[in-house]
């Protein structure tokens, strides 16, 4: 009964709103009753949420006061100044949700483009030189649903490798990782900061005998230990009930993993650690150290960082869970 409960919170509000929808409904609820104090709140947590992600753009035109202007209000202008109304209101609401883009998704995991990676070891299937990007954003379904001030959220990341030094430069792997979640944040404590409980989904959509799929449940913890935050996670995964891609597959990503996230400055160094744990012949596990940093300022451009990416072990991609990879990695990431 709970799964259903959860599903269909899902479907609903992915096809019919989201949590900024929902404020404003109140907002108006309450100004029409003439309560304008709780009126402003819904309105200034509406106006915090849709914009705590949007993308500042500064006026560089001749003779003018370089005026700050956020994106998602250049494109509101654009559809109120411009487009013509018609007496559909519904239309008008489906034209400037077109125009504007304005669906509620966020950033997720990082977002980012590596146009050179290099792998130390040579393999009969690839270039050592190879692009890797990965594309992860959320879509926020509901807020406070069971009362206890969780969020509930999809998810979907894609991560792709890409064989640009190739002849036909082919895509040699892509990986795509659904997910549903609920987070739970913990205020009675200065070092545990909340819980996160998801379902993954993680296939490379190939046919045998390349095809490599699995399906976790994972439990995630938030710890801060003043600018450290450390993230341990373990899985528990799903048993195939047909042919299964990769019966072994947990001999080598393990049964969870820790991330330990460390800003300095303007520098943000991100360390992932998987192991499976067995103390003898057949330990395997992989390292990933992720560093993102400021770009100088004649390339600069809004939250884009240089980014640098190490990683030893396997797991790199589903293709290659039982196989050894070093490689490192240059490029630019879109978010943290």
């Amino acid at each position: 009964m709970l799964k259903i409960k959860v599903l269909l919170i899902f479907f609903l509000s992915f096809m019919f709103g989201n949590e900024t929808t929902q404020l404003y409904k109140k907002a108006q609820m309450y100004e029409k009753n003439k309560d304008y104090e709780n009126a402003m709140l819904m309105y200034k947590k509406a106006f915090e949420l849709s914009n705590k992600s949007d993308v500042y753009l500064v006026d560089l035109s001749k003779n003018q006061e370089y005026k700050v202007q956020t994106f998602t209000k250049l494109k509101t202008d654009f559809y109120e100044d411009v487009i013509n109304k018609t007496e559909d209101k519904e239309a008008n609401k489906a034209i400037k949700q077109i125009l504007t883009k304005n669906f509620g998704l966020y950033p997720y995991k990082m977002n980012y483009l590596l146009p050179v990676t290099f792998d130390d070891d040579r393999k009969s299937d690839r270039e050592r030189i190879e692009t890797k990007f990965q594309f992860s954003i959320e879509k926020p379904i509901t807020y406070n649903f069971f009362g206890l001030d969780e969020s509930i959220s999809f998810a979907y990341t894609q991560k792709s490798f890409w064989q640009t030094t190739a002849d036909s430069a082919p895509f040699r792997e892509t990986n795509y990782e659904p997910e549903i979640f609920v987070q739970f944040p913990y205020k009675n404590s200065e070092t545990l900061k909340g819980f996160k409980l998801a379902l993954n989904h993680q296939s490379n959509g190939r046919d045998k005998p390349e095809s490599r799929s699995w399906n976790r449940i994972y439990l995630e913890s938030y710890l801060q230990l003043s600018k450290l935050f450390v993230v341990p996670r373990i899985w528990y995964r799903i048993p195939e009930k047909t042919d299964d891609d990769n019966p072994d597959i947990e001999d080598y990503y393990g049964y969870g993993d820790l991330q330990l996230l460390y800003p300095y400055k303007d520098h943000v160094f991100e360390l992932m650690v998987r192991n499976n744990m067995k103390f003898n012949s057949e330990n395997k596990g992989a390292v990933q150290l992720d560093w993102t940093f400021p770009l100088p300022s004649f390339i600069s451009s809004s939250n884009s960082y240089g980014f640098v990416q190490m990683f030893t072990g396997y797991g790199d991609s589903l293709i290659d869970y039982d196989k050894k990879i070093n490689r490192i990695g240059f490029g630019i990431a879109l978010s943290r």
